[in-house]
Protein backbone atom coordinates (compact mmCIF):
# COMPACT_ATOMS: atom_id res chain seq x y z
CA UNK A 1 0.00 0.00 0.00
CA UNK A 2 1.62 2.69 -0.86
CA UNK A 3 0.62 6.65 0.23
CA UNK A 4 0.71 10.47 -0.93
CA UNK A 5 2.81 11.70 1.78
CA UNK A 6 5.97 12.77 0.86
CA UNK A 7 8.61 14.84 3.03
CA UNK A 8 11.69 16.43 1.62
CA UNK A 9 14.61 16.68 3.39
CA UNK A 10 16.80 19.69 2.41
CA UNK A 11 21.10 19.08 2.16
CA UNK A 12 23.90 20.95 0.93
CA UNK A 13 26.71 18.47 -0.17
CA UNK A 14 30.14 18.48 2.29
CA UNK A 15 33.32 18.90 0.94
CA UNK A 16 33.83 15.24 2.17
CA UNK A 17 31.74 13.91 0.84
CA UNK A 18 32.79 14.55 -3.07
CA UNK A 19 35.25 12.26 -4.84
CA UNK A 20 37.87 12.70 -7.05
CA UNK A 21 35.78 13.04 -9.96
CA UNK A 22 33.98 15.98 -8.19
CA UNK A 23 30.51 14.66 -7.60
CA UNK A 24 29.27 12.91 -4.25
CA UNK A 25 30.79 9.57 -3.65
CA UNK A 26 28.19 6.54 -4.17
CA UNK A 27 28.33 5.53 -0.46
CA UNK A 28 26.69 8.98 0.93
CA UNK A 29 23.58 8.11 -0.77
CA UNK A 30 22.63 5.70 1.28
CA UNK A 31 23.90 8.12 4.50
CA UNK A 32 21.70 10.65 3.36
CA UNK A 33 18.52 8.59 2.48
CA UNK A 34 19.07 7.25 6.90
CA UNK A 35 18.69 10.81 7.81
CA UNK A 36 16.35 11.67 5.23
CA UNK A 37 14.13 8.26 6.82
CA UNK A 38 14.61 9.52 10.38
CA UNK A 39 13.28 13.43 8.74
CA UNK A 40 10.27 11.46 7.05
CA UNK A 41 9.09 9.48 10.37
CA UNK A 42 9.82 12.67 12.81
CA UNK A 43 7.52 14.46 10.22
CA UNK A 44 5.05 11.95 10.19
CA UNK A 45 4.88 12.15 14.28
CA UNK A 46 7.20 9.20 15.10
CA UNK A 47 10.66 10.33 16.72
CA UNK A 48 13.22 7.75 15.79
CA UNK A 49 14.16 7.57 19.63
CA UNK A 50 10.56 6.88 20.30
CA UNK A 51 10.36 3.94 17.87
CA UNK A 52 13.20 2.51 19.59
CA UNK A 53 12.49 3.52 23.06
CA UNK A 54 9.24 1.42 22.27
CA UNK A 55 11.45 -1.93 21.44
CA UNK A 56 11.68 -1.96 17.85
CA UNK A 57 14.46 -1.06 15.10
CA UNK A 58 14.68 -1.46 11.50
CA UNK A 59 17.22 -2.87 9.45
CA UNK A 60 18.26 -2.57 6.09
CA UNK A 61 17.76 -5.60 4.15
CA UNK A 62 17.62 -4.38 0.72
CA UNK A 63 18.39 -0.54 -1.07
CA UNK A 64 18.39 0.32 -4.83
CA UNK A 65 19.86 3.65 -6.37
CA UNK A 66 20.07 5.23 -10.07
CA UNK A 67 22.00 7.78 -10.43
CA UNK A 68 20.96 10.12 -13.39
CA UNK A 69 23.30 13.22 -12.77
CA UNK A 70 25.99 14.02 -10.10
CA UNK A 71 25.89 16.52 -7.12
CA UNK A 72 29.18 18.66 -6.55
CA UNK A 73 30.21 20.48 -3.25
CA UNK A 74 28.09 23.12 -2.10
CA UNK A 75 25.27 21.75 -4.25
CA UNK A 76 21.95 22.28 -2.55
CA UNK A 77 19.83 19.21 -2.75
CA UNK A 78 16.78 18.04 -1.46
CA UNK A 79 15.81 13.99 -0.48
CA UNK A 80 12.13 13.60 -1.04
CA UNK A 81 11.11 10.38 0.94
CA UNK A 82 7.46 8.36 0.40
CA UNK A 83 6.75 5.32 1.30
CA UNK A 84 6.25 2.47 -0.71
CA UNK A 85 5.10 -1.37 0.07
CA UNK A 86 3.90 -1.60 3.69
CA UNK A 87 4.08 -5.44 4.75
CA UNK A 88 3.68 -7.41 7.31
CA UNK A 89 7.31 -7.29 9.32
CA UNK A 90 9.20 -4.85 5.83
CA UNK A 91 8.08 -2.05 4.38
CA UNK A 92 10.53 0.02 1.54
CA UNK A 93 10.78 3.75 1.35
CA UNK A 94 11.37 5.73 -2.29
CA UNK A 95 13.95 8.55 -2.51
CA UNK A 96 14.52 11.26 -4.65
CA UNK A 97 17.67 13.53 -4.48
CA UNK A 98 16.46 16.90 -6.16
CA UNK A 99 18.53 19.82 -7.16
CA UNK A 100 16.04 22.17 -7.79
CA UNK A 101 13.70 20.80 -10.13
CA UNK A 102 16.39 17.90 -11.65
CA UNK A 103 16.13 14.63 -9.91
CA UNK A 104 19.60 13.37 -10.07
CA UNK A 105 18.76 10.07 -8.21
CA UNK A 106 16.19 7.62 -7.21
CA UNK A 107 16.38 4.88 -4.63
CA UNK A 108 14.26 2.87 -2.65
CA UNK A 109 15.22 0.91 0.46
CA UNK A 110 13.86 -2.39 2.27
CA UNK A 111 13.45 -2.34 5.88
CA UNK A 112 12.46 -5.35 8.33
CA UNK A 113 11.62 -4.54 11.68
CA UNK A 114 13.37 -6.24 14.54
CA UNK A 115 12.94 -6.31 18.08
CA UNK A 116 15.74 -4.29 20.57
CA UNK A 117 15.92 -7.33 22.74
CA UNK A 118 17.35 -9.25 20.04
CA UNK A 119 14.56 -11.46 19.56
CA UNK A 120 14.84 -10.83 15.58
CA UNK A 121 12.20 -9.89 13.24
CA UNK A 122 8.80 -8.54 14.24
CA UNK A 123 6.09 -7.07 12.45
CA UNK A 124 5.23 -3.78 11.96
CA UNK A 125 4.20 -2.14 15.34
CA UNK A 126 1.08 -0.13 15.50
CA UNK A 127 3.23 3.53 15.43
CA UNK A 128 5.43 3.03 12.69
CA UNK A 129 2.49 1.64 10.98
CA UNK A 130 0.71 4.73 11.40
CA UNK A 131 3.68 7.09 10.70
CA UNK A 132 4.12 5.07 7.52
CA UNK A 133 0.48 5.00 6.20
CA UNK A 134 0.28 9.31 7.01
Amino acid sequence: MATAQEYVHPWHVRYHEVDQQGVVFNSWYLAWFDEAMSGFLAHAGLAYADLVAAGYDVQLVRSEIDWRAGVGWGDPVAIAVSAGRIGTTSFDLRFEVRRGDEVTCVGRTVYVVIATDGSGKHPIPDLLRKALEK
